[in-house]
């Protein structure tokens, strides 16, 4: 979402706000200081309780692209904070790290049975940087979680002929069929991706 889209949704002293916060994100971007924590580090932080739940995850990764966080930044704001904070650093990552360096935070809210971090994790950057068993492993971690295969950035090029995941699924499958458990839809959608079931 762009700052346009986001000033409409909010009133003026949000507004007044995050304009105070993108000013100290870009002075931080074009004079880094020796604080422990700069303020716009405490304005992501903030961000849900100044500009509504609802708008936190447009405004934090507006911050921390005009902060242009590096992975050390982003990796201390996803350990030191909530899970909406981490969400809004997993989602930032397609923006800001061009390579590979911030797979640790995608594995780490893959961990987790957290449904808003699995989502995240499963964006642009995972399809761009996981490698084959690890984004397979993602894909199961999003069916037993209940979270939408449509979450999963670049699924049908991925899945496309890769004859293990259509394994992975089927195994899956068969385990919830014997366990007397219902076979979640979107593991037929997958394995369709695949080209082992029409």
């Amino acid at each position: 979402m762009n700052r346009e889209s986001i000033d409409g949704r909010l009133d003026s002293a949000a507004v007044a706000w995050l304009d105070q916060a993108l000013a100290e994100a870009a002075e931080a971007a074009e004079k880094p200081d020796n604080v422990a924590v700069p303020r716009w580090q405490l304005r992501f932080a903030a961000a849900g309780r100044h500009c509504g739940q609802e708008n936190a995850d447009a405004v934090r990764t507006l911050l921390l692209r005009r902060a242009a966080a590096d992975v050390g930044t982003l990796t201390r704001l996803y350990q030191q904070g909530a899970a909406a904070e981490r969400r809004a650093v997993l989602l930032a990552l397609p923006d800001l790290v061009p390579g590979p360096e911030a797979l640790p935070l995608v594995e780490d809210a893959l961990r987790t049975n957290d449904t808003r971090l699995v989502e995240a994790a499963v964006g642009p950057y995972a399809a761009g940087h996981l490698d084959p068993h690890a984004w397979r492993h993602a894909v199961l971690k999003c069916l037993f979680t209940g979270v939408p295969v449509a979450a999963v950035a670049d699924a049908e090029r991925r899945a496309h002929g890769d004859a293990e995941l259509a394994r992975m699924l089927a195994d899956y499958a068969s385990e919830r069929t014997a366990a007397g458990r219902s076979v979640p839809a979107d593991l037929h959608r997958v394995l369709i991706m695949t080209g082992e079931e029409s």
